[in-house]
C-alpha cells in the first residue's frame, strides 16, 4: 500500500508539474550529459531568506516556482535564497548511474534536498564554507547521486545563497562521462600549473645568471596567476586548505590583488617606462598607491568586496595602454608583451560575454580565461627572451662594430709605427750629430763655468768687503750725527730689522723671566716673543722699550729717537713729521717720551751718547745700566 500510495503522489505532482509548464528531465542511456541553463530551470526567490524546505515543497508553493526565460548572470541577487527545483524522471531500467552537478565552485551555500523512495527528503548541505570533505565527491564541483529504482518523477530541490555573483548552471549527466570529463579536466589543470611552475623555474634561473629583478617580479606575478586561478577554481581549496572553508573568502581577493600589484610592477621594470615614458610610470606608481590602499580598505573594513573583479580593467587597460605606447615609440621588445596583454583582454571579453549570456556556454569559452593567462604567460615569456635577444643583437652589433674599428686602428697603427720607425732612424742620426757637437759645446761651457766662478768668488769677496765697509761708514756717520732719514734706512729698513735689533739688546745675554726667573722659554704669541716655560709669561720684542704700545711704524719711531738722542736743533717737528708722514702730534708725545727718558738717564748721572743710545731705547729703570751693552757692530742689520 505504501508503494502504490508513493506511485499516486508522484503521479499527482507530475500532473501539476505538467499543468504549471514544468518539464521533467528524461534519463536516456544514449545521452551522456546535458546542461541547463539557469533560465531553463524553475524556482523561487527568498529575498527575506525565511521560507523552509517545508514550505516551498507544499503544494501551496508550487505555482510559485517558474521559469525566468529573459534571466541573465547580471541579474542575480547576492544574498538572496534561490529556491531551484528540478524533476528528474526515474528510469530503472537504466544501465548508467546518473548524478546532478553544480559547476560554479564559489557559491557560498548549497544545500540539496535529495528524495528518498520512501518519500522523505534527505539534506545534503554543500557550499565553500563548508569543508571540502563534507562532500559526496572528492571533486572541486558540487555533486549528488541519483538513486534509479523506480520508474517515477522525483523532484529535487536546491537552496543557493551567495554574497557574490553565484552561476546556477546545473549539469546532468552519467557517472562515467563525469569521469571522463573530470580526468580531462584536472589533466589541464595540470598542464596550466606544470606551464607557470616551469616558467617560475626558467625565469629564476635566468635570473641567476643576468641578475635582473624584472624575471622575479614575472616570476611573483605567474604564481599570482596561479593563486588566482586556483581561488576561483576550487582546486586551492581542494588541494590546499581543504579544512578552512574561512579562507574562500579571502583568497581570491588576495590573489586579484597581488596579480595586479606585480602586473603593474613588472610593467614597469620591462617597458622601462622611467626612461621611455616618465608620464605614464607616474601613472603606474599612483595606480600602485591607489589600489593597494583600496586593498586595505577591503580587507579591513570592506570584505564582501575583494571579489569584485570589474574594477580590475582600470589597471590592466593602463597596462595595455603603457605597452602599446611604449612599442610605438621604438622600444622593441615591447612588441610581445602586446601581443600578450592583448590576448589576456580578449579572454576577459570572452569570459564577460559568457557570463553575460551572449555567448553560449561551452567548454571553451568557460575556460576562455584559462587559455587567455596560458598563452599571456607564453607571450611575456617570448617578451622576455626577445628582449635578451635584442640586447644581444645590440651587444654583438656593437663588438663588431669594436673588432673592425680595432682592426683599422691596428693598420693605422702598423702604418704609424713604420713612419715611426723611419722617423726615428733619421733622428737617431741627427741626433749622434748634435751629441757630438753637444759634447764639445759642454766641455767649452764647463770651462767657462769654472772660469765663471772664479770671476764670482772674487766678486763676493769684493762685494762683502764692500758692505762692511758702507756698514762701518754708516756707523761712523750715525755716531757723527750727521745721518738723514734716507741713510738712517739703510741700517734699519724695516719692521724685522728694528725687531732682530731689540731682541740683540734685550736677550744677547740669554732670557731672564721677569716673574720667577727662569731662563727657558719658548716662542711667544707675537713674533720676537718669549714664553717663559714654567710660568707662561709673555714677553713681547718691545716690552720693556720705549717703543712699547706705540702705534705707528717702529722703523720712524727708531729714527725718532735717534734724532733725539743726537740733539739736532736743526729737525724741527714739522719737518720730521713732514719727512716721516707721521702726524705732528705723534712726533711731539713721541720725542717727548724719548727726552724724558733721556732726562732719567741724566737724573742717574748718565748722558747717553749717540753709541750709547741703546741705554735710551730699554726702560727698565737703573737696573738697564747694569746690563752688557750691546756692541754697535751687533746691533746693526
Amino acid at each position: 500500500m505504501k508503494g502504490r500510495s508513493w506511485l499516486v503522489i508522484a503521479s499527482l505532482m507530475g500532473s501539476i508539474s505538467w499543468v504549471f509548464g514544468q518539464k521533467p528531465v528524461e534519463v536516456n542511456d544514449s545521452i551522456e550529459a546535458r546542461d541547463f541553463m539557469p533560465y531553463e530551470l524553475t524556482y523561487l526567490i527568498d529575498s527575506t531568506n525565511t521560507l523552509t524546505f517545508g514550505q516551498i515543497s507544499s503544494s501551496g508553493f508550487a505555482s510559485r516556482f517558474q521559469q525566468h526565460t529573459s534571466y541573465q548572470n547580471k541579474d542575480f541577487r547576492t544574498n538572496a535564497s534561490y529556491w531551484i527545483r528540478m524533476p528528474v524522471h526515474h528510469q530503472a531500467t537504466s544501465k548508467k548511474v546518473w548524478l546532478l552537478e553544480f559547476y560554479d565552485q564559489t557559491i557560498d551555500y548549497l544545500e540539496a534536498f535529495i528524495p528518498q523512495e520512501n518519500g522523505k527528503y534527505e539534506s545534503k548541505l554543500m557550499g565553500d564554507n563548508q569543508p571540502f570533505t563534507h562532500r559526496m565527491f572528492r571533486h572541486k564541483n558540487f555533486e549528488i547521486m541519483l538513486d534509479m529504482k523506480t520508474d517515477t518523477v522525483m523532484y529535487y530541490y536546491f537552496k543557493v545563497k551567495s554574497h557574490d555573483f553565484a552561476d546556477m548552471r546545473i549539469a546532468f549527466r552519467s557517472v562515467n562521462w563525469f569521469i571522463y570529463y573530470a580526468l580531462n579536466e584536472y589533466f589541464l589543470f595540470g598542464t596550466l600549473y606544470g606551464m607557470i611552475l616551469i616558467i617560475s623555474l626558467y625565469n629564476f634561473l635566468m635570473y641567476l645568471a643576468i641578475r635582473e629583478f624584472k624575471n622575479i617580479f614575472y616570476i611573483f606575478y605567474i604564481l599570482s596567476v596561479a593563486a588566482y586561478v586556483m581561488g576561483i577554481d576550487g582546486i586551492g581549496f581542494q588541494y590546499l586548505w581543504p579544512n578552512h572553508p574561512e579562507w574562500n573568502d579571502y583568497a581570491v581577493g588576495i590573489a586579484l590583488y597581488s596579480l595586479i600589484l606585480w602586473a603593474l610592477v613588472f610593467t614597469r621594470r620591462f617597458l622601462s617606462t622611467k626612461a621611455n615614458s616618465p608620464r605614464l610610470d607616474r601613472a603606474l606608481r599612483w595606480m600602485i598607491i591607489i589600489r593597494s590602499v583600496l586593498f586595505v580598505m577591503e580587507l579591513f573594513f570592506f570584505p564582501q568586496f575583494l571579489t569584485y573583479r570589474n574594477l580590475e580593467i582600470i589597471p590592466l587597460s593602463l597596462i595595455f595602454y603603457t605597452g602599446i605606447k611604449v612599442w610605438k615609440g621604438g622600444y622593441r621588445p615591447a612588441r610581445f608583451f602586446v601581443i600578450a596583454y592583448g590576448v589576456l583582454f580578449a579572454g576577459f571579453f570572452l569570459r564577460t560575454l559568457v557570463i553575460l549570456n551572449v555567448l553560449p556556454f561551452t567548454t571553451l569559452s568557460h575556460y576562455s580565461l584559462h587559455i587567455s593567462f596560458a598563452l599571456e604567460m607564453l607571450f611575456l615569456t617570448f617578451a622576455l627572451g626577445d628582449r635578451i635577444r635584442i640586447l644581444k643583437d645590440m651587444r654583438d652589433r656593437a663588438l663588431r662594430r669594436i673588432i673592425h674599428q680595432h682592426e683599422v686602428n691596428m693598420q693605422l697603427k702598423d702604418k704609424v709605427n713604420r713612419e715611426l720607425e723611419e722617423k726615428v732612424k733619421e733622428r737617431t742620426l741627427e741626433i749622434h750629430a748634435k751629441n757630438n757637437a753637444l759634447t764639445e759645446s759642454n766641455a767649452r761651457i764647463e770651462r767657462q763655468s769654472r772660469e765663471i766662478n772664479e770671476i764670482n768668488s772674487i766678486l763676493d769677496l769684493d762685494n762683502w768687503k764692500l758692505k762692511n765697509r758702507i756698514k762701518e761708514v754708516l756707523e761712523e756717520r750715525l755716531h757723527e750725527k750727521t745721518m738723514d732719514y734716507l741713510e738712517f734706512r739703510t741700517l734699519y729698513p724695516d719692521t724685522m730689522a728694528c725687531y732682530r735689533f731689540l731682541e740683540t739688546l734685550k736677550w744677547e745675554n740669554g732670557f731672564h723671566c721677569r716673574k720667577c726667573g727662569n731662563e727657558k722659554f719658548f716662542p711667544g704669541t707675537q713674533k720676537f716673543a718669549r714664553r717663559c716655560t714654567r710660568c707662561g709669561y709673555n714677553e713681547s720684542i718691545t716690552a720693556f722699550t720705549v717703543f712699547h704700545s706705540i702705534k705707528f711704524p717702529i722703523e720712524k719711531a727708531f729714527y725718532i729717537t735717534y734724532l733725539a738722542v743726537s740733539g739736532k736743533k736743526e729737525a724741527t717737528l714739522e719737518k720730521i713729521a713732514s719727512q716721516l708722514e707721521v702726524g705732528l702730534n705723534t712726533v711731539w708725545s713721541f720725542r717727548s717720551k724719548i727726552q724724558q727718558r733721556l732726562q732719567e738717564l741724566e737724573d742717574f748721572g748718565r748722558r747717553p751718547t749717540v753709541s750709547r743710545w741703546e741705554e735710551v731705547i730699554l726702560t727698565e729703570g737703573t737696573t738697564s745700566a747694569k746690563a752688557k751693552p750691546v756692541s754697535r757692530k751687533n746691533a746693526a742689520i
